[in-house]
């Protein structure tokens, strides 16, 4: 016992050496920094305990943009590139002005002798091949006249000033169009070795478009989205089943999104006093005011973008919230002023998409979630995702319907598979879209009580064509929404219906826990699928992914006779297009008897003999549409007393009636 007690001794001894050189060396608040805590509580713990008795506790005060907050310290990505960027906003010009500093690091097994840079703001400057292929639109929103945009590198300097921009050529392997701008190369001094890195300094000016895709301005209305110069993806071996490396470059297109690796971001950004600042990540410090300016620091990481938006109209309000799966989260309205008062309904809204995803998913790792709801004029900005910021639709006139709801919600959706699992938006944007547009529907039927008609959404398509293309080759825009948001969207929800709900919720949180920060290709969660049902799934995939497929289940044709025991009738079901799957069929009988029966799809047609005692009525295949990608549902019922040249006729006629009133409408 006297031995215990002298080293307990000694350790307490120790114990008091360390705790007072760690305040004298300020290693005491070391601790703090490995959570993410509300800028209240980090405050408390600035004051420290207090020996006083309890007190009431004052009125809370509402929430100010400007509170602080800390980062974690797990590190959940590869964090391949840092950037530390100082932006000033001119809202005279409309202007940003930065300074970046950049340092990326080599991920492969080789040494990488050149940089590629994503310059988006050029997407916005005449001739490129982004405002060629969309005709300065976007969504139903037009590029106003005079207001194009674009991007101007003024220095760029390795860290020990070596200038590099005399080495800077622009490059356009998509289309070889000479006049676009959005991704620029150059060759280094030196080398980067595998796991080494180069830091490079960057000067440039924004011009900021007037927006009507995405980024812009609108009145005094900033939304800084895609602005400073972005390292484009190096692909390591093994990347989306690639066998070698490189780097993966494409230009902005009209139908395409974006494609980055993780890293860090620490972004300091100036504006008028006035305007409140929404961002990726989360605010440092407090602001830093001097002649009528100020100046904001934000901070993120494991994060592959950076956005803000800024005005001095924002309506601003702040809750904290965690559940199962969403350890604690700040967040952060920007409302326009028209929807100031739908702040609960926004609010709600965000909370129930977060707990719904953590729990479906798996966890949200960061701290904030910011939504930012734009005036009515840069309805271009609205319905986007970035990092921890999303924007919902524009505030136009308070609609009692779920549209507010559903936009924000899908684009909440979007944190997960476009912010966490990060797919290749250019190459396979379905990974991304069509994920989101399913996830979505789960949402608004979970939260809401809104179920979707699949049926008839499916109905819709009329050009279905390959998911895993690259986003400018489909066939238009049009073609590209409807496929890589909706038949992507049936696509899955035609997987569910064959696999059951949960499977597929196994499926989709497999997926997710396997493949966030690693950015998986269509062959990722083909295998993942396959894992969890083991089952082979080529045929699906082939059909529905990798070619245009819809799924067509047809009652061909119904021969029915007399005879003297009663009828005999044959029935033959075809299937026209997609891969095979189990459907019922359905016979209904003159006497009301009927019967059902399954058939397996495996072949392209089969002939059902049937025999009775009263005449066969009508034959129904899919009656109750289970087949999601069945699009032409009008040759799944026939009427067996109809003669097949009156059917012809009959068919026809109203055919001819059909296209003689659509003749009459303007499209």
């Amino acid at each position: 016992m006297p031995k215990r007690r002298s080293l307990r001794m000694l350790l307490f001894v120790a114990a008091a050496a360390v705790l007072v050189l760690s305040f004298r060396f300020g290693f005491a608040d070391a601790w703090v920094d490995q959570y993410a805590w509300p800028a209240s509580a980090a405050s408390e713990l600035e004051r420290g305990p207090s020996s006083a008795a309890p007190v009431a506790a004052e009125p809370k005060a509402d929430p100010v943009p400007d509170a602080k907050s800390k980062s974690t310290a797990a590190v959940l990505s590869n964090r391949v590139a840092e950037y530390h960027i100082s932006v000033k906003l001119d809202e005279r010009l409309g202007t940003l002005n930065g300074e970046q500093t950049v340092t990326w690091k080599n991920p492969g097994r080789k040494s990488v002798g050149e940089l590629n840079f994503h310059l988006y703001p050029n997407a916005f400057s005449p001739g490129s091949t982004f405002m060629k292929e969309s005709g300065g639109q976007l969504r139903g929103d037009k590029m106003k006249s005079g207001g194009e945009g674009g991007m101007t590198l003024t220095s760029l300097t390795t860290d020990l000033g070596e200038t590099l921009l005399p080495r800077l050529h622009y490059v356009q392997p998509d289309d070889s169009n000479k006049s676009d701008r959005t991704l620029v190369t150059f060759r280094l001094p030196e080398p980067v070795k595998p796991g080494a890195t180069v830091t490079l300094r960057m000067a440039y000016t924004v011009k900021l478009p007037d927006v009507f895709a995405r980024m812009g301005k609108a009145g005094d209305f900033v939304m800084a989205g895609q602005w400073f110069p972005k390292v484009a993806v190096y692909e390591t071996a093994g990347t989306r089943g690639k066998t070698g490396e490189g780097w993966n470059l494409h230009q902005y297109h009209g139908n395409s999104e974006f494609y980055s690796d993780f890293g860090i971001y620490s972004v300091r950004i100036e504006v008028p006093e006035t305007y409140v600042v929404a961002a990726t990540g989360f605010q440092t410090k407090p602001a830093v005011v001097n002649a009528g300016r100020k100046t904001l620091q934000f901070y993120a990481d494991d994060v592959h973008d950076f956005a803000w938006s800024a005005s001095p109209n924002f309506e601003y309000v702040e809750d904290s919230f965690s559940s199962p799966g969403v350890p604690g989260v700040r967040i952060k309205l920007y409302l326009d002023p028209l929807h100031k008062d739908l702040k609960d309904r926004y609010m709600h809204a965000a909370k129930s998409a977060l707990a719904k995803l953590g729990q479906w998913y798996g966890e949200y790792p960061y701290s904030t979630l910011s939504v930012v709801i734009p005036p009515a004029d840069a309805n271009g900005a609205a319905g986007m995702e970035y990092p921890t910021l999303v924007t919902g639709a524009s505030a136009q006139a308070a609609s009692s319907g779920y549209d507010l709801e559903r936009t924000l919600v899908h684009e909440i959706a979007h944190q997960y598979w476009y912010g966490l699992v990060a797919s290749n938006e250019f190459e396979e944007a379905w990974l991304d879209e069509g994920f989101t547009s399913y996830t979505e529907d789960k949402l608004m039927s979970s939260i809401y009580g809104v179920l979707p008609n699949l049926a008839v959404e499916s109905s819709y398509l009329t050009d279905p064509q390959p998911l895993n293309q690259y986003s400018w080759r489909f066939s238009s825009s049009d073609g590209y929404a409807e496929n890589v948001y909706m038949r992507a969207k049936l696509v899955l929800s035609a997987l569910e219906r064959q696999v059951g709900d949960k499977t597929m919720n196994k499926i989709m949180r497999t997926y997710f826990q396997k493949y966030k920060f690693r950015h998986p290709s269509s062959e990722d969660f083909q295998k993942v699928v396959e894992s969890v049902t083991k089952t082979k799934w080529n045929d699906f995939f082939l059909s529905y992914v990798q070619h245009g497929e819809m799924a067509d289940y047809a009652v061909e044709s119904i021969e029915s006779k007399k005879t003297n025991e009663g009828f005999e009738s044959t029935v033959l079901l075809r299937r026209y297009g997609g891969n095979a799957q189990q459907v019922s069929v359905w016979l209904q009988f003159a006497d009301g008897q009927s019967l059902r029966k399954q058939w397996d799809g495996v072949q392209n047609h089969i002939r059902l003999q049937l025999r009775s005692a009263s005449p066969l009525t009508y034959a129904a295949i899919d009656p109750g549409n289970k087949v999601v990608l069945d699009n032409r549902k009008y040759n799944n019922y026939l009427l067996s007393e109809v003669p097949k040249e009156k059917r012809s006729r009959v068919a026809t006629g109203i055919t001819q009636l059909l296209e003689g009133l659509f003749g009459t409408m303007a499209w």
